[in-house]
């Protein structure tokens, strides 16, 4: 369970989400927003051309070697790109960074995509989704695609862009969603909340618990006032 607080809104609007919401937005405003049943793939690694972990120097003999060398950045990630778009998904979630080419590829197969994720969130979603974590497009198999989530979406809550995975068939992860008009309002929620949470764990995890402050002799005079 993860507590997000917005602010802005009412008390009424705190809810609990059956799925996973990350403070994040897509990388194009041409890539789709909402998408129900989506196909969802994960990754940990970037979609961008690699650098070299030393320096390197690149000697040009003639005016085409520019072109060539670019070319040749163009077709390593468009290799990569045809790899995740092999299995046909709709929404592609990774935790480094996204190269404007390889936006341009994956938009081309209508895919949305959402970059620099946390390594806690990107696990979250995986647990919602059904889907697996993969390190390089290379290795991605069709049982590393997660189908489980009913609804992708991306909701404006206050001033910041929320992505929501919502209504999945077996999420072992939630999200409790507070809202309040400040900041000092969602941090005492947030105590009251921990409090609840508190109370609810002792009465499942221990059913002798007896009543006190009380309840006992209340239900005992209210069992004797019916007779």
């Amino acid at each position: 369970v993860k507590i997000e607080k917005v602010s802005g809104g009412e008390l009424q609007d705190c809810r609990l989400i059956d799925g996973v919401m990350v403070n994040k937005d897509i990388t194009h405003p041409g890539m789709r927003r909402r998408i129900e049943k989506p196909r969802v793939i994960l990754l940990d690694c970037p979609l961008e051309y690699k650098k070299a972990e030393s320096q390197t120097n690149m000697e040009l003999t003639k005016d085409t070697d520019m072109a060539a060398a670019l070319q040749q950045e163009i077709n390593e990630i468009a290799s990569m790109c045809a790899a995740i778009a092999k299995f046909k998904p709709d929404v592609v979630v990774t935790e480094k960074g996204v190269s404007d080419i390889a936006q341009h590829f994956l938009m081309k197969e209508n895919v949305s995509i959402l970059r620099r994720v946390r390594k806690t969130d990107n696990n979250r979603i995986a647990r919602v989704t059904g889907a697996k974590i993969v390190n390089r497009p290379e290795e991605l198999q069709e049982s590393d695609v997660g189908t489980e989530c009913g609804l992708f979406e991306i909701r404006l809550l206050g001033d910041e862009y929320f992505v929501f995975f919502e209504q999945c068939a077996k999420p072992s992860a939630c999200t409790i969603l507070l809202r309040g008009g400040s900041k000092d309002s969602l941090n005492e929620l947030e105590r009251n909340l921990h409090d609840a949470l508190g109370v609810a764990r002792n009465i499942f995890s221990t059913p002798r618990l007896v009543p006190g402050g009380g309840a006992a002799e209340m239900e005992v005079a209210q069992c004797l006032h019916r007779i």
